[in-house]
Protein backbone atom coordinates (compact mmCIF):
# COMPACT_ATOMS: atom_id res chain seq x y z
CA UNK A 1 0.00 0.00 0.00
CA UNK A 2 2.79 2.27 0.59
CA UNK A 3 3.57 2.36 -3.42
CA UNK A 4 0.16 3.06 -4.00
CA UNK A 5 0.05 5.58 -1.50
CA UNK A 6 3.25 7.12 -3.15
CA UNK A 7 1.80 7.26 -6.43
CA UNK A 8 -1.49 9.04 -4.98
CA UNK A 9 0.72 11.37 -3.70
CA UNK A 10 2.68 12.46 -6.69
CA UNK A 11 -0.09 12.55 -8.87
CA UNK A 12 -2.23 15.28 -6.37
CA UNK A 13 0.66 17.12 -5.80
CA UNK A 14 1.15 17.28 -9.60
CA UNK A 15 -2.49 18.08 -10.32
CA UNK A 16 -2.71 20.50 -7.17
CA UNK A 17 -0.22 22.40 -8.56
CA UNK A 18 -0.74 22.80 -12.05
CA UNK A 19 -4.92 24.14 -10.14
CA UNK A 20 -3.24 26.32 -8.21
CA UNK A 21 -1.73 28.13 -11.00
CA UNK A 22 -4.55 28.58 -13.42
CA UNK A 23 -7.00 29.78 -9.69
CA UNK A 24 -4.02 32.21 -9.00
CA UNK A 25 -4.39 33.93 -12.60
CA UNK A 26 -8.31 33.18 -12.97
CA UNK A 27 -9.12 35.07 -9.73
CA UNK A 28 -6.69 38.26 -10.33
CA UNK A 29 -8.61 38.09 -13.55
CA UNK A 30 -11.58 39.29 -11.95
CA UNK A 31 -9.55 42.81 -11.38
CA UNK A 32 -8.79 43.26 -14.45
CA UNK A 33 -9.28 47.11 -15.52
CA UNK A 34 -8.32 48.30 -19.32
CA UNK A 35 -4.95 50.25 -18.77
CA UNK A 36 -5.63 54.16 -19.10
CA UNK A 37 -4.53 54.98 -22.86
CA UNK A 38 -5.48 58.11 -24.41
CA UNK A 39 -6.79 59.09 -27.73
CA UNK A 40 -4.49 60.32 -30.08
CA UNK A 41 -4.56 62.27 -33.19
CA UNK A 42 -1.31 61.06 -34.30
CA UNK A 43 -2.21 58.40 -36.74
CA UNK A 44 0.58 55.89 -36.96
CA UNK A 45 1.27 53.86 -40.35
CA UNK A 46 -0.21 50.30 -39.96
CA UNK A 47 0.44 47.41 -41.85
CA UNK A 48 -2.31 44.39 -41.66
CA UNK A 49 -0.75 41.73 -42.28
CA UNK A 50 -2.86 38.45 -43.19
CA UNK A 51 -1.08 35.38 -44.43
CA UNK A 52 -3.69 32.67 -45.73
CA UNK A 53 -2.81 29.37 -47.00
CA UNK A 54 -5.41 28.14 -49.55
CA UNK A 55 -8.12 30.34 -47.72
CA UNK A 56 -9.90 31.09 -50.99
CA UNK A 57 -13.38 30.59 -49.43
CA UNK A 58 -12.76 33.49 -46.87
CA UNK A 59 -10.20 35.67 -48.08
CA UNK A 60 -11.73 38.20 -49.94
CA UNK A 61 -14.87 39.11 -47.59
CA UNK A 62 -12.32 39.60 -45.32
CA UNK A 63 -10.20 41.62 -47.07
CA UNK A 64 -13.05 43.99 -47.62
CA UNK A 65 -13.90 44.03 -44.00
CA UNK A 66 -10.17 45.09 -43.46
CA UNK A 67 -10.69 48.07 -45.33
CA UNK A 68 -13.44 49.40 -43.63
CA UNK A 69 -11.72 49.97 -40.48
CA UNK A 70 -12.68 53.85 -38.69
CA UNK A 71 -9.10 54.49 -39.40
CA UNK A 72 -7.39 57.55 -41.52
CA UNK A 73 -7.17 55.16 -45.04
CA UNK A 74 -3.66 56.93 -45.82
CA UNK A 75 -2.74 55.33 -42.85
CA UNK A 76 -3.20 51.83 -42.93
CA UNK A 77 -2.33 49.23 -45.49
CA UNK A 78 -3.81 45.70 -45.68
CA UNK A 79 -1.54 43.26 -46.96
CA UNK A 80 -3.09 40.03 -48.00
CA UNK A 81 -0.21 37.27 -47.73
CA UNK A 82 -1.31 34.47 -50.45
CA UNK A 83 -0.28 31.06 -50.41
CA UNK A 84 -1.30 28.17 -53.31
CA UNK A 85 -4.57 31.11 -53.93
CA UNK A 86 -6.68 30.10 -56.72
CA UNK A 87 -6.38 32.72 -59.95
CA UNK A 88 -9.76 33.82 -59.49
CA UNK A 89 -9.34 34.48 -56.03
CA UNK A 90 -6.15 36.40 -57.00
CA UNK A 91 -8.08 38.44 -59.85
CA UNK A 92 -10.36 39.75 -57.26
CA UNK A 93 -8.42 40.84 -54.81
CA UNK A 94 -5.93 42.53 -57.21
CA UNK A 95 -9.60 44.65 -57.64
CA UNK A 96 -9.56 46.03 -54.08
CA UNK A 97 -7.55 48.81 -52.36
CA UNK A 98 -5.11 45.98 -50.66
CA UNK A 99 -1.41 45.39 -51.53
CA UNK A 100 -1.52 41.56 -52.36
CA UNK A 101 1.71 39.67 -51.75
CA UNK A 102 1.95 36.29 -53.51
CA UNK A 103 4.18 33.35 -52.14
CA UNK A 104 5.14 29.75 -52.92
CA UNK A 105 6.79 27.17 -50.44
CA UNK A 106 8.11 23.83 -50.74
CA UNK A 107 6.88 23.44 -46.84
CA UNK A 108 4.70 26.08 -46.33
CA UNK A 109 4.74 28.21 -43.18
CA UNK A 110 3.23 31.17 -41.34
CA UNK A 111 6.63 32.55 -40.53
CA UNK A 112 7.82 32.57 -43.88
CA UNK A 113 4.96 34.07 -45.27
CA UNK A 114 5.08 36.78 -42.69
CA UNK A 115 9.06 37.25 -43.62
CA UNK A 116 8.41 36.96 -47.41
CA UNK A 117 5.85 40.19 -47.22
CA UNK A 118 7.96 42.92 -45.10
CA UNK A 119 10.68 41.57 -47.01
CA UNK A 120 8.50 42.90 -49.82
CA UNK A 121 7.27 46.00 -48.30
CA UNK A 122 8.46 49.42 -48.45
CA UNK A 123 6.59 51.87 -46.71
CA UNK A 124 7.81 53.04 -43.64
CA UNK A 125 5.33 51.35 -41.60
CA UNK A 126 5.26 51.63 -38.13
CA UNK A 127 2.69 49.34 -36.30
CA UNK A 128 2.57 45.44 -37.54
CA UNK A 129 -0.79 44.20 -36.87
CA UNK A 130 -1.05 39.82 -37.66
CA UNK A 131 -4.25 38.26 -38.71
CA UNK A 132 -5.53 34.91 -39.41
CA UNK A 133 -6.94 34.48 -42.76
CA UNK A 134 -10.70 34.35 -41.50
CA UNK A 135 -10.02 37.15 -38.78
CA UNK A 136 -12.42 39.97 -38.79
CA UNK A 137 -11.74 43.38 -36.62
CA UNK A 138 -14.10 45.67 -35.10
CA UNK A 139 -14.24 48.77 -36.72
CA UNK A 140 -12.10 50.62 -34.10
CA UNK A 141 -9.59 47.95 -33.57
CA UNK A 142 -7.22 49.86 -35.59
CA UNK A 143 -7.68 53.33 -34.00
CA UNK A 144 -7.14 51.02 -30.18
CA UNK A 145 -3.62 50.21 -31.55
CA UNK A 146 -2.39 52.80 -32.57
CA UNK A 147 -3.63 55.00 -28.74
CA UNK A 148 -1.67 52.03 -27.27
CA UNK A 149 1.44 52.29 -29.45
CA UNK A 150 1.01 56.02 -28.73
CA UNK A 151 1.53 55.18 -25.17
CA UNK A 152 4.79 53.45 -25.50
CA UNK A 153 4.33 49.65 -25.97
CA UNK A 154 5.83 47.35 -27.89
CA UNK A 155 3.80 44.75 -28.45
CA UNK A 156 -0.23 44.36 -27.77
CA UNK A 157 -2.54 41.47 -27.92
CA UNK A 158 -5.72 42.46 -28.87
CA UNK A 159 -9.31 40.30 -27.74
CA UNK A 160 -10.14 37.70 -29.66
CA UNK A 161 -13.16 36.20 -29.48
CA UNK A 162 -15.87 34.00 -31.11
CA UNK A 163 -17.09 35.05 -35.02
CA UNK A 164 -19.29 32.15 -34.36
CA UNK A 165 -21.06 29.89 -32.17
CA UNK A 166 -23.38 28.02 -34.59
CA UNK A 167 -22.63 24.54 -33.06
CA UNK A 168 -21.53 22.47 -29.77
CA UNK A 169 -17.89 22.28 -30.65
CA UNK A 170 -17.46 26.24 -31.60
CA UNK A 171 -19.25 26.67 -28.64
CA UNK A 172 -16.87 24.63 -26.07
CA UNK A 173 -13.59 26.27 -28.60
CA UNK A 174 -15.20 29.93 -27.47
CA UNK A 175 -15.98 28.99 -23.89
CA UNK A 176 -12.01 28.21 -23.66
CA UNK A 177 -10.80 30.89 -25.98
CA UNK A 178 -12.37 33.30 -23.42
CA UNK A 179 -11.13 31.49 -20.24
CA UNK A 180 -7.62 31.44 -21.72
CA UNK A 181 -7.73 35.23 -22.18
CA UNK A 182 -9.11 35.41 -18.40
CA UNK A 183 -6.16 33.77 -16.61
CA UNK A 184 -3.66 34.25 -19.38
CA UNK A 185 -3.87 37.74 -20.29
CA UNK A 186 -5.93 39.64 -18.11
CA UNK A 187 -4.68 37.72 -14.85
CA UNK A 188 -0.87 38.24 -15.97
CA UNK A 189 -1.77 41.80 -16.54
CA UNK A 190 -3.02 42.13 -13.22
CA UNK A 191 -0.03 40.70 -11.27
CA UNK A 192 2.30 42.86 -13.44
CA UNK A 193 3.27 39.85 -15.87
CA UNK A 194 3.15 39.61 -19.56
CA UNK A 195 0.00 38.86 -21.28
CA UNK A 196 0.08 35.81 -23.88
CA UNK A 197 0.25 36.21 -27.34
CA UNK A 198 -2.01 34.16 -29.58
CA UNK A 199 -0.80 34.40 -33.32
CA UNK A 200 -3.64 36.99 -34.47
CA UNK A 201 -5.03 39.61 -33.50
CA UNK A 202 -1.93 40.97 -32.38
CA UNK A 203 0.33 44.19 -32.93
CA UNK A 204 4.54 45.17 -32.90
CA UNK A 205 6.30 47.66 -33.08
CA UNK A 206 7.09 47.40 -37.13
CA UNK A 207 10.74 47.62 -37.45
CA UNK A 208 11.07 45.18 -34.23
CA UNK A 209 8.79 42.72 -35.39
CA UNK A 210 10.32 42.30 -38.80
CA UNK A 211 13.88 42.14 -37.00
CA UNK A 212 12.47 39.86 -34.56
CA UNK A 213 10.58 37.79 -37.32
CA UNK A 214 13.89 37.03 -39.46
CA UNK A 215 15.18 35.16 -36.22
CA UNK A 216 12.60 32.71 -36.04
CA UNK A 217 12.85 29.06 -37.45
CA UNK A 218 9.01 27.72 -36.42
CA UNK A 219 7.23 25.44 -38.59
CA UNK A 220 4.16 25.64 -36.19
CA UNK A 221 3.86 27.95 -33.31
CA UNK A 222 5.87 30.86 -34.53
CA UNK A 223 3.92 32.87 -32.03
CA UNK A 224 5.71 30.85 -28.83
CA UNK A 225 9.18 31.41 -30.55
CA UNK A 226 8.77 35.04 -30.34
CA UNK A 227 7.04 35.59 -27.04
CA UNK A 228 9.30 33.67 -25.52
CA UNK A 229 12.28 36.02 -27.09
CA UNK A 230 10.69 38.82 -26.41
CA UNK A 231 10.23 38.25 -22.56
CA UNK A 232 13.63 36.67 -22.73
CA UNK A 233 14.78 40.75 -23.84
CA UNK A 234 12.84 41.87 -21.19
CA UNK A 235 9.67 43.60 -23.06
CA UNK A 236 6.23 43.43 -21.84
CA UNK A 237 3.27 42.28 -23.74
CA UNK A 238 0.15 44.47 -23.03
CA UNK A 239 -3.53 43.08 -23.23
CA UNK A 240 -6.49 45.14 -24.72
CA UNK A 241 -9.15 43.69 -23.79
CA UNK A 242 -12.04 46.22 -25.66
CA UNK A 243 -9.57 45.42 -28.73
CA UNK A 244 -11.47 43.18 -30.61
CA UNK A 245 -10.95 40.34 -33.13
CA UNK A 246 -13.26 38.04 -34.55
CA UNK A 247 -12.20 34.58 -34.97
CA UNK A 248 -13.61 31.49 -36.44
CA UNK A 249 -14.32 29.14 -34.21
CA UNK A 250 -13.96 24.83 -34.83
CA UNK A 251 -16.81 22.99 -36.37
CA UNK A 252 -16.14 19.85 -36.69
CA UNK A 253 -14.26 17.43 -33.95
CA UNK A 254 -11.46 16.46 -36.03
CA UNK A 255 -10.61 19.79 -36.74
CA UNK A 256 -10.33 20.32 -32.86
CA UNK A 257 -8.34 17.63 -32.24
CA UNK A 258 -5.94 18.58 -35.09
CA UNK A 259 -5.64 22.19 -33.68
CA UNK A 260 -4.70 21.13 -30.31
CA UNK A 261 -2.27 18.96 -31.25
CA UNK A 262 -0.08 21.76 -33.39
CA UNK A 263 -0.75 23.71 -30.07
CA UNK A 264 0.55 20.92 -27.80
CA UNK A 265 3.44 20.07 -29.84
CA UNK A 266 5.00 23.81 -30.07
CA UNK A 267 4.65 24.23 -25.92
CA UNK A 268 6.10 21.16 -25.38
CA UNK A 269 8.92 21.87 -27.69
CA UNK A 270 9.68 25.74 -26.77
CA UNK A 271 9.36 24.36 -22.48
CA UNK A 272 12.22 21.78 -23.32
CA UNK A 273 14.25 24.26 -25.33
CA UNK A 274 14.05 27.36 -22.79
CA UNK A 275 13.48 25.84 -19.64
CA UNK A 276 16.84 25.93 -18.48
CA UNK A 277 17.41 29.32 -20.03
CA UNK A 278 14.49 30.79 -18.68
CA UNK A 279 15.71 29.64 -14.83
CA UNK A 280 19.29 30.89 -15.13
CA UNK A 281 17.37 34.23 -15.98
CA UNK A 282 15.46 34.37 -12.68
CA UNK A 283 18.18 33.13 -11.15
CA UNK A 284 20.43 35.66 -12.41
CA UNK A 285 18.31 38.67 -13.49
CA UNK A 286 15.17 38.24 -11.96
CA UNK A 287 13.10 37.50 -15.23
CA UNK A 288 9.93 35.80 -13.33
CA UNK A 289 8.04 37.18 -16.61
CA UNK A 290 10.52 34.43 -18.99
CA UNK A 291 10.32 32.14 -16.68
CA UNK A 292 6.79 32.32 -16.24
CA UNK A 293 6.04 31.58 -20.01
CA UNK A 294 8.25 28.39 -20.14
CA UNK A 295 5.94 27.40 -16.69
CA UNK A 296 3.35 28.19 -18.21
CA UNK A 297 4.06 26.22 -21.90
CA UNK A 298 4.07 22.73 -19.35
CA UNK A 299 0.91 23.41 -17.77
CA UNK A 300 -1.83 20.53 -19.39
CA UNK A 301 -4.80 22.06 -21.56
CA UNK A 302 -7.46 23.41 -19.47
CA UNK A 303 -9.67 20.39 -20.66
CA UNK A 304 -7.47 18.28 -20.17
CA UNK A 305 -6.83 19.49 -16.63
CA UNK A 306 -10.43 19.04 -15.99
CA UNK A 307 -10.59 15.52 -16.52
CA UNK A 308 -7.24 14.42 -14.60
CA UNK A 309 -8.74 16.39 -12.11
CA UNK A 310 -12.16 14.93 -11.98
CA UNK A 311 -11.22 11.28 -12.77
CA UNK A 312 -8.70 10.67 -10.02
CA UNK A 313 -10.20 13.61 -7.57
CA UNK A 314 -13.51 10.97 -7.62
CA UNK A 315 -11.25 8.00 -8.60
CA UNK A 316 -9.16 8.08 -5.85
CA UNK A 317 -11.50 7.90 -3.05
CA UNK A 318 -13.89 5.27 -4.27
CA UNK A 319 -10.66 3.43 -4.55
CA UNK A 320 -9.78 4.22 -1.09
CA UNK A 321 -12.93 3.39 0.59
CA UNK A 322 -13.05 0.44 -1.67
CA UNK A 323 -9.79 -0.74 -0.34
CA UNK A 324 -10.23 0.12 3.21
CA UNK A 325 -7.43 2.39 2.59
CA UNK A 326 -7.00 5.05 5.59
CA UNK A 327 -5.07 8.19 4.34
CA UNK A 328 -5.40 11.58 4.40
CA UNK A 329 -5.58 12.31 1.05
CA UNK A 330 -9.68 13.14 0.94
CA UNK A 331 -9.67 16.97 1.83
CA UNK A 332 -6.87 17.54 -0.97
CA UNK A 333 -8.72 15.89 -3.50
CA UNK A 334 -11.89 17.68 -2.33
CA UNK A 335 -9.87 20.90 -2.73
CA UNK A 336 -8.52 20.21 -5.95
CA UNK A 337 -11.71 20.13 -7.47
CA UNK A 338 -13.15 22.92 -6.21
CA UNK A 339 -10.05 25.02 -7.10
CA UNK A 340 -10.14 23.68 -10.61
CA UNK A 341 -13.76 24.03 -10.98
CA UNK A 342 -14.23 26.81 -9.88
CA UNK A 343 -11.18 28.49 -12.08
CA UNK A 344 -12.14 27.56 -14.83
CA UNK A 345 -16.19 28.94 -14.00
CA UNK A 346 -15.10 31.75 -13.15
CA UNK A 347 -13.08 32.49 -15.88
CA UNK A 348 -16.09 32.15 -18.45
CA UNK A 349 -18.11 35.77 -19.07
CA UNK A 350 -21.48 36.00 -18.57
CA UNK A 351 -23.01 35.39 -21.58
CA UNK A 352 -21.73 31.69 -22.01
CA UNK A 353 -24.18 31.18 -19.07
CA UNK A 354 -27.24 29.43 -21.03
CA UNK A 355 -28.53 26.50 -22.33
CA UNK A 356 -26.65 26.80 -25.70
CA UNK A 357 -23.37 26.52 -23.33
CA UNK A 358 -25.24 23.41 -21.19
CA UNK A 359 -25.87 21.45 -24.43
CA UNK A 360 -22.72 21.64 -25.71
CA UNK A 361 -21.31 20.71 -22.54
CA UNK A 362 -22.59 17.13 -23.52
CA UNK A 363 -19.54 17.13 -25.57
CA UNK A 364 -16.97 17.75 -23.24
CA UNK A 365 -15.81 14.10 -22.87
CA UNK A 366 -15.14 13.66 -26.07
CA UNK A 367 -13.31 16.65 -25.81
CA UNK A 368 -11.16 15.35 -23.03
CA UNK A 369 -10.94 12.42 -25.06
CA UNK A 370 -9.30 14.56 -28.00
CA UNK A 371 -7.43 16.16 -25.77
CA UNK A 372 -6.11 13.31 -24.32
CA UNK A 373 -5.48 11.52 -27.86
CA UNK A 374 -3.39 14.80 -29.04
CA UNK A 375 -1.58 14.64 -26.46
CA UNK A 376 0.03 11.16 -27.13
CA UNK A 377 0.15 11.88 -31.15
CA UNK A 378 2.27 15.55 -30.24
CA UNK A 379 5.91 14.16 -31.55
CA UNK A 380 6.84 16.05 -34.43
CA UNK A 381 3.62 17.97 -34.69
CA UNK A 382 6.12 21.14 -34.56
CA UNK A 383 7.70 19.92 -37.30
CA UNK A 384 4.75 19.35 -39.93
CA UNK A 385 2.21 22.83 -41.16
CA UNK A 386 -0.83 21.34 -40.18
CA UNK A 387 -4.05 23.57 -41.91
CA UNK A 388 -7.00 24.54 -40.24
CA UNK A 389 -9.41 25.06 -43.26
CA UNK A 390 -11.96 28.17 -42.60
CA UNK A 391 -15.26 28.10 -43.45
CA UNK A 392 -17.37 30.72 -46.15
CA UNK A 393 -20.74 30.65 -44.89
CA UNK A 394 -19.57 32.03 -40.65
CA UNK A 395 -20.29 35.81 -40.20
CA UNK A 396 -19.78 37.47 -37.57
CA UNK A 397 -23.00 37.64 -34.74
Amino acid sequence: MLTYNIIQAIILVLLGLATLYIFIFSVAGLFYRQPAIANTRIFKKIAVLIPGYKEDDVIIEVARLALLQQYPKDCFDVVIIADSFQKETLVALKALRIKLVEVSFEKSTKSKALNSAMASLSANYEIAVVLDADNVMAMDFLSKMNSAFASGYTAVQGHRTAKNTNNSWAVLDAVSEEINNNIFRKGHRVLGLSSAIIGSGMAFKYDYFKSLMSTVTAVGGFDKEIELKMLSEGHTIQYLDDALVYDEKIQKSDAFGNQRRRWLSAQFHYFKRDFLYALKDLLLKGNVDYFDKAIQFIQPPRILLLGAVLFFGFGFPVLNTVLDIQNNFFIGWVAVIICCVSALLISIPFKFFNIKTLSALAGLPKGMFLMLVSLLKIKGANKTFIHTKHSANIQVK
